[in-house]
């Protein structure tokens, strides 16, 4: 979860003074960051250096980046007229070629020594915020559009949602080998809100990309959204990624009589503890969801804060208790 970032001093050093967008712009920088990680930790795989916010800059509205603050929309949406006024479906390869650029850059760069992960924002989480203009505690415009403008949220949603997987098959087509959905505001919606305006979309992305590519995996990450786990397990994606929220043998069980294997779901406060209590909570996580069908990860993204030492220390101990767990020697 989010590998490359301000907890690292390489990743401090290299961005230096360059607007956040313009390094996403930037293949060559793209590349770098992304191999930061792999060179110092155990990783294994790569996600490629990008933002999920790219997807509405496609479509035409101005995004920033403000240091402290976070992704700031100076012109949101204000209401449902300015779909067809304001946003069109783009050629992704036109628009986010650079993208693509650094995905194939990346995979050359890695030499086979892990898959590059590629990734996009899910339609509900930037149709949030295209609407609200910045991240807030309460989302209240953009859900009061799903209330207010209930066929113009959907008109809205299935423009993105289109965006989304041309985007994701180009991605395939640039050398990506597996592909995350992010809804990182998922868990901001009732359990009927999000089967009403998440959950078809979700669908559709999967059924897409899966026609398209179907040895590609696909990872899906709803955050907060863990009563509807089950349903999401339905959707069509190999992985399904967790958050803190919910325990790992609960998880499993939900899942139990399906395919899908699970992604998760340390909580990322639980690194600033130190070694002996980093290895007893990923023991307590592998204990409850079992080694198998998992792929080990945090339940979000590390923030800058982190001690990129505890992260170490993290990565390790989820391959060392892993293989005492497969051994039999686990206690």
């Amino acid at each position: 979860m989010r590998q490359a970032g301000r907890y690292l001093p390489e990743f401090l050093k290299a961005k230096e003074g360059k607007d956040f967008f313009d390094v996403c712009r930037t293949p060559e920088l793209c590349c770098e960051l992304t191999l930061q990680p792999i060179r110092r930790y155990a990783l294994d795989a790569a996600i490629i250096f990008s933002d999920i916010l790219v997807i509405p800059q496609a479509m035409g509205l101005d995004v920033e980046m403000k240091p402290g603050k976070g992704p700031s929309f100076p012109n949101p949406l204000k209401s449902p007229e300015e779909i067809d006024t304001r946003l069109t479906i783009p050629n992704v390869h036109e628009k986010l070629g650079y993208v693509f650029q650094a995905i194939t850059l990346t995979r050359h760069k890695l030499e086979g020594k892990v898959p590059l992960i590629g990734f996009s924002g899910a339609p509900w989480t930037l149709m949030a915020y295209m609407v609200e203009g910045e991240g807030t505690k309460t989302w209240s415009r953009s859900k009061a559009w799903l209330y207010k403008y209930p066929e113009d949220s959907h008109r809205l949603l299935k423009m993105i949602t289109t965006s989304i997987i041309s985007y994701l098959k180009a991605q395939v087509n640039a050398g990506a080998q597996l592909l995350q959905v992010f809804d990182s505001w998922a868990g901001e919606l009732s359990p009927d809100q999000f089967s009403t305006f998440c959950l078809p979309y979700l669908r559709q992305i999967a059924s897409e990309i899966k026609a398209a590519f179907p040895e590609i995996p696909l990872i899906v990450f709803a955050k907060g959204a863990n009563e509807s786990i089950v349903n999401i397990s339905t959707l069509g994606y190999d992985v399904l990624g967790l958050d803190w929220g919910i325990s790992p043998k609960v998880a499993r069980d939900l899942v139990r009589n399906t395919n899908v294997s699970l992604q998760g779901n340390l909580d990322p406060a639980a690194l600033f503890g130190d070694r002996d209590s980093i290895r007893r909570e990923v023991r307590k996580m592998l204990n409850g969801f079992g080694t198998r069908k998992l792929i080990a990860n945090l339940g979000h993204g590390l923030i800058p804060e982190h001690n990129p030492e505890h992260v170490g220390w993290f990565i390790d101990a989820i391959h060392e208790i892993s293989e005492e767990i497969n051994s039999g020697k686990s206690q």
